[in-house]
């Protein structure tokens, strides 16, 4: 534990000298306030991180990362971390682009992939938080049921993203 606070800490430190020291025409505007252009909708996979794979500086992008990039759809007693960050976003920080992206070989989409129905749940909240993409799921089910659960899931990856974007524009329309 000891060698992974002193690991962030080291981070910090390097970050600090290397990067925030040497710009501080990037830096000194971001003090007093944000406003990024994106929200980015991102995986909280450790191995993807949305500001290094997209090439986005500092006060670019407001993120946010959760398991398999889910958008839940609009609903004001449920997912309110996501609703704010959205409200947020769109209404005070008036960005110009929202961008969801995922990555291939997904745990939280070969998550909700596995799921059986009544089958009970192995975390307290994963599954009820990856069932946000079953329509995408049943589709793939029902159109590709032949394929092996692997390239499904590679399908799935891609398919949500529709399915993601009619519910918010359903969402929008109303």
């Amino acid at each position: 534990m000891a060698d992974a606070v002193e690991r962030l800490k080291t981070g910090f430190e390097q970050f600090k000298a290397d990067v925030y020291d040497k710009k501080p025409e990037l830096f000194e505007p971001l003090k007093a306030h944000q406003s990024p252009k994106y929200m980015v909708f991102a995986c909280s996979d450790s191995r993807v991180c949305p500001s290094v794979t997209l090439g986005l500086h500092p006060g670019e992008a407001f993120a946010v990362r959760n398991i398999a990039s889910m958008v839940p759809p609009y609903d004001k007693t449920k997912y309110a971390g996501v609703g704010s960050a959205i409200e947020y976003a769109v209404c005070a920080l008036k960005v110009e682009v929202i961008v969801v992206i995922g990555h291939s070989r997904c745990g939280g989409i070969k998550a909700l992939l596995s799921l059986e129905d009544g089958a009970p749940d192995k975390f307290h909240f994963v599954e009820e938080w990856v069932r946000i993409g079953g329509p995408a799921k049943t589709k793939v089910k029902t159109d590709h049921a032949s394929v092996p659960f692997e390239d499904q899931c590679s399908i799935l990856e891609k398919v949500r993203y529709i399915h993601t974007l009619h519910m918010h524009i359903r969402t929008v329309s109303l």
